[in-house]
């Protein structure tokens, strides 16, 4: 049964177990509410949360774990002479995954069924068609084809019993609920009980997933410093990688086109972000902040990849035609200067608003004793006001250096790929950030060193960002306790 359906139906009975508990206490207590425990809504959501409860639950936990036992169970089926040189188990594992995920639509239900439905001979044109159609290598890899068919059967039986398992659980819930409805029942003390424990759910997932996050990245990059050396990795200066062997996979490129984009990027939206924010908050009327403020927040809003595009088709050939070659610096529309640009223009928004949040935060009694003293309102500004909002301003600043730092798709469209250390700004280089998602994409071998370099360089650039963030995040606690 599909996951949507059970979701529907769990919904639809806890809704009824709603209107029924409600209904239940107020027949029990002959319409007067008064001589019940709690209000008449707490006995309906006490019965719908035992109904939804319990069976989400176990649903959350069974698409969690049913993958996995399914890919224990059907690995069997590959022998290790269908395993090619250079590939893993995982590997073609997950190649029967993505052929099972097409192979009833290709060759119908009989899949779940007959096996005989996987023989083909040459004269069945139009599933061969079919097959072909959904790039599945039935001719040549039979073993991976029969994994996949097996995988497809017992995600079948296991989507199955879910639904069985499931509506079971929240039946069994709801006629428990509405067993207990009685009118000295505590259902407010239950329903607060229980939103409070999702509450602290809520908090606790928030708290796992960063866990989970630092501990997966920590544990690939122990196994990829077993296989690499770790001072070629942090101090080299080449970066090759060649799943055939003999990779260089020296950071320290990677490194330099990261902090480069994001110093040129930094150095055009701070001055520019700042006096808007100043602007804003000493200068402009009340209706024309109204108005500029919400147009530079749109830019927050733009996708990065509408950015990468800007900076492929407009920016990127404006430096290279009116900039690098008049100067001989460069040919290329894919520079450093290119993508800190328009990364710039990403982050004028992140460092007005937030400026602009604290300059207000100044008390206007400072603003005023300075005036009094015969200053004038630039003055004010210059001397008073930036000096007692610059704590805020630093930090806002460092949370937009880390913004700039995780950047990825503007890089890729504008910067291009090219790994090397140079002072040129109109020469190709590359970020951290690209260099993962290239060594990670496709069907990859995940014991090679070349695979695992990706996480060691997630971890670095997790360790930098999170740095950064704990820096601005200090100086901006230690200005909000000042004025706070």
């Amino acid at each position: 049964m599909p996951v949507f359906w059970i979701v529907l139906i769990v919904l639809a009975l806890s809704a009824a177990g709603f209107v029924l508990g409600r209904g239940r206490v107020m027949a029990q207590a002959q319409g007067d509410s008064r001589k019940l425990h709690s209000r008449p809504v707490y006995y309906g959501w006490s019965v719908a949360l035992y109904t939804a409860l319990p069976a989400f639950l176990v649903l959350l936990i069974w698409l969690f774990v049913q993958p996995v036992i399914i890919q224990r169970s059907v690995s069997k089926y590959i022998p290790d002479e269908a395993i090619a040189e250079g590939q893993t188990r995982g590997i073609v594992m997950g190649e029967a995954s993505k052929i099972a995920s097409t192979l009833s639509v290709a060759v119908g239900q009989d899949v779940l069924t007959r096996p005989e439905a996987l023989t083909l001979t040459m004269d069945d044109t139009e599933r061969l068609d079919r097959l072909k159609a959904a790039q599945l290598p039935v001719l040549t890899k039979p073993d991976v084809l029969r994994a996949a068919q097996q995988y497809l059967r017992a995600t079948h039986i296991g989507s199955l019993w879910l639904g069985i398992v499931t509506l079971a659980l929240s039946g069994a819930g709801l006629v428990f609920a509405l067993l207990r409805i009685r009118p000295d029942f505590r259902a407010r003390n239950v329903v607060e009980r229980v939103m409070r424990g999702l509450l602290i759910g809520c908090s606790t997932i928030a708290i796992a997933t960063t866990a989970g996050i630092v501990l997966s990245l920590v544990f690939e990059s122990i196994s990829f410093f077993r296989l690499y050396p770790w001072q070629d990795f942090f101090f080299g200066t080449e970066w090759t990688p060649s799943f055939g062997g003999g990779s260089k996979l020296g950071m320290l490129p990677l490194l330099w086109g990261t902090l480069y984009i994001s110093v040129i990027a930094l150095l055009f939206a701070v001055p520019v972000g700042l006096f808007a924010a100043i602007y804003m908050s000493e200068y402009a009327s009340p209706r024309v902040r109204s108005v500029v403020k919400p147009a530079i927040e749109i830019l927050a809003g733009i996708p990065t990849i509408v950015y990468g595009l800007f900076a492929l088709v407009t920016v990127g050939p404006l430096i290279r035609d009116w900039l690098a070659q008049p100067m001989g610096l460069g040919n290329s529309g894919s520079s450093v200067m290119t993508a800190g640009l328009v990364m710039g223009v990403m982050l004028i928004p992140f460092v007005s608003s937030l400026s602009d949040d604290i300059i207000n935060a100044v008390p206007q009694s400072l603003r005023d004793g300075s005036l009094g003293l015969g200053s004038t309102h630039s003055e004010t500004i210059r001397q008073v006001v930036l000096p007692a909002a610059l704590p805020g301003i630093v930090g806002a600043v460092l949370l937009a250096a880390s913004r700039a730092i995780g950047e990825t798709m503007i890089v890729v469209l504008g910067a291009g790929a090219m790994a090397q250390i140079s002072g040129n700004p109109f020469e190709a280089m590359t970020t951290i950030t690209v260099k993962i998602v290239g060594q990670l994409t496709g069907d990859n071998d995940f014991a090679s060193p070349e695979t695992l370099v990706a996480f060691a360089l997630g971890l670095t650039l997790f360790v930098l960002t999170l740095g950064l963030n704990i820096f601005a995040l200090y100086i901006v606690r230690k200005y909000r306790e000042q004025y706070e």
